[in-house]
């Protein structure tokens, strides 16, 4: 039976959301999770800290790392790695899924937000990376997970919000770059994109993202798991939707993870409306 059992995650942005989603399916097979993010003192807007998720994580069944990180910074990041090293004995999977957003046009972003999302979309992926793949060359089935859309250069993705798409298609080039880098070593490189909204925090600083008409986490962290059990020498390379990926395992039936079953679902940005979705 397929299952992360005794597996080591490194998760970044993983005190909330998509990424405390995808830590606690994890958990629930017996996984450890090293919980990385800024989040140390819990914020007035946004719930959860790293220690919250990491509580969480246990009663899950799953053991926790709690590491306050920048991924901002490559002296954070190696420095979590090795912690993570000791504490485990190795590193399986990189699930990169911190991300800064900013959905506003050239002349309303401010250079100090267009900074942010590179360093954290673009560079931080690319640090995480870099600090566990000398530890993923030596795991039996070892994967990266970047939360990322399909690269598709129509300019509808692009026009509105260019610096966003430019940081968060920085993430899925380096899915289309590593998986074909370290193919020979085995290592999985994939991205994974929710097909509709997800009613996380950062919906609340998008406009038109009625969280009503999204879906939960939940969702992510399920199709996450499906990708992650999978043979890594057999699965890079993609660009993963989480209801297909649901499909692929004959999961069908969504209706659970609507965050209000019955209200009509948006599409996420980067994605064409599907009806249904």
């Amino acid at each position: 039976m397929a299952t992360l059992a005794g597996k080591t995650l490194f998760i970044s942005g993983a005190s909330r959301g998509i990424g405390l989603a995808i830590a606690l399916r994890a958990a629930r097979d017996g996984a450890n999770v090293v919980v990385t993010g800024k989040t140390v003192t819990p914020h007035p807007k946004l719930p959860g800290t790293i220690y919250t998720a990491a509580e969480e994580i246990e009663r899950a069944g799953g053991k926790a790392l709690p590491l306050a990180v920048d991924i901002r910074f490559e002296d954070q990041v190696s420095a979590a790695v090795e912690e993570a090293v000791r504490k485990f004995g190795g590193i399986d999977i990189l699930v990169n899924n911190a991300s800064a957003i900013s959905l506003t046009g050239t002349l309303e972003t401010t250079m100090k937000r267009y900074d942010l999302m590179m360093d954290v979309n673009v560079r931080g992926t690319y640090v995480c990376s870099k600090a566990c793949l000398p530890h993923l060359k030596d795991a039996s089935n070892p994967h990266i997970l970047n939360l990322a859309p399909p690269l598709d250069m129509r300019v509808k993705w692009f026009a509105p919000n260019v610096a966003y798409t430019i940081s968060k298609y920085g993430m899925s080039m380096c899915v289309l770059g590593m998986a074909e880098e370290f193919r020979r070593e085995g290592i999985a490189v994939n991205a994974l994109w929710p097909r509709t909204i997800i009613a996380t925090a950062a919906l609340q600083i998008i406009p038109d993202r009625d969280p009503l008409r999204g879906r939960t986490p939940d969702i992510v962290g399920e199709a996450a798991w499906q990708i992650l059990v999978r043979d890594s020498r057999n699965t890079t390379g993609n660009f993963f939707i989480d209801a297909e990926v649901l499909a692929e395992a004959g999961i069908t039936d969504l209706a659970r993870y609507a965050v209000s079953p019955g209200t009509p679902l948006k599409a996420d940005i980067f994605m064409d409306p599907v009806a249904g979705c």
